[in-house]
């Protein structure tokens, strides 16, 4: 394995008190996640309780002011867990940075101190029934009257939508037939007059993470809820973009990495003609090649985490990552469900689920066939 060098002796400490979590807190919990389509409150209270949400958030509200690798270790931790469901990333991650980086210092030292707590569950809603990747094209409407914006639409596929406490709502507060121009950024809370939230979705993966539509009836927004300036919230979700792709890639290594391990202890001890089915050539030259495009992974993963660190992590960069590394997870669970043989595709064996959870991987955060055209409009 080539040596990581980015991962200091406190990252590795964390590291150890993330483990912990998920072996008492998240593993035991996770079937029974599955079966009711969210994670309990509880486990964002105890994630809360120890420090593992908002990590990088200022500590005068409520953080740990950390590096990135902090977060990067909450989401690979997690992903060796085979834990899907716990919605902590995008909460930390990505919400809030929305709030620290746009919002006003009354939206930051009410909404972040909650979050790091895991008392308010945070949530961003830009998908529509007719808008994915596509943002400028998204029907949602905020239509000013007086002091308030008066939301009309919907959205849907929303992590964290069920639990939602605050959601930050892309919307339309100019005309809905425009574009990019048009669109900004409001924060609404959970218990809104007119906002409602559909049932947990039954997806074909994921199934433990909170998932739901959201509906806004007439929802009367106040204007100081607006996140930035009217109409710049495009331009808000371009700069974010990058991290947010390569959060997705960081899970797709260490998915990759978790499921190679133990597809490896499987054939070592699966017998077929009465040797190991690791004997063979086959499954010799076919976990040689992915452990080599596993390595070939990590290296670049590692890499685009140093440049973000440095705060040079270019859009195309994060768009490489995230289209190759989540088709590389894919091919990989595909593989590992093959040599797994019949019980690969029983849902008690843990290679089963990480299966099921890669598909949408190269879906969300702008489908892999937007990456290329990002990458393409570069050359």
């Amino acid at each position: 394995m080539v040596p990581q060098t980015i991962f200091t002796e406190d990252h590795d400490l964390f590291r150890r008190q993330v483990r912990r979590f998920m072996e008492e807190e998240v593993i035991p919990k996770t079937e029974k996640w599955e079966d009711q389509g969210y994670v309990d409150r509880e486990a964002w209270l105890k994630a809360g309780e120890l420090g593992f949400l908002c990590t990088t958030m200022p500590a005068e509200y409520g953080g740990a002011e950390a590096d990135r690798l902090y977060a990067t270790i909450l989401i690979e931790e997690q992903a060796y867990a085979y834990s899907s469901g716990p919605g902590f990333s995008l909460h930390s991650d990505i919400v809030a940075p929305y709030i620290l980086n746009y919002g006003s210092e009354e939206q930051k030292a009410h909404w972040l101190p909650k979050m790091a707590r895991g008392e308010a569950i945070g949530a961003i809603a830009m998908t529509e029934p007719g808008a994915g990747s596509d943002l400028q094209g998204v029907r949602t409407s905020a239509v000013e009257d007086g002091d308030d914006y008066i939301l009309n639409g919907s959205k849907i596929f929303i992590t964290n939508g069920w639990h939602s406490d605050i959601v930050v709502v892309v919307a339309k507060t100019g005309e809905v037939s425009g574009g990019a121009d048009q669109i900004s950024l409001l924060l609404v809370e959970g218990d809104r007059e007119g906002f409602r939230k559909g049932k947990p979705l039954k997806k074909v993966g994921l199934k433990a993470q909170d998932t739901c539509e959201l509906f806004f009836d007439n929802v009367r927004v106040p204007k100081e809820n607006l996140l930035g300036k009217q109409n710049g919230g495009f331009g808000m979700l371009m700069h974010e973009l990058a991290w947010e792709r390569l959060l997705i890639a960081i899970t797709s290594v260490a998915a990759c990495e978790k499921m190679f391990e133990d597809t490896l202890e499987y054939v070592r001890e699966r017998k077929a003609f009465g040797k190991p089915v690791a004997t063979f050539q086959n499954t010799r030259f076919s976990m040689a090649e992915m452990k080599t495009e596993i390595e070939i992974g990590r290296v670049f993963l590692d890499k685009c985490l140093e440049l973000e660190l440095q705060k040079k992590l270019t859009p195309e960069t994060a768009a490489m990552a995230k289209y190759w590394l989540t088709d590389l997870q894919c091919k990989v669970a595909d593989e590992c469900v093959q040599l797994h043989g019949g019980y690969g595709y029983m849902w008690e064996y843990p290679v089963a689920r990480a299966w099921a959870d890669a598909r949408v991987q190269r879906i969300y955060g702008g489908t892999n066939e937007i990456m290329k055209e990002i990458i393409s409009r570069s050359l």
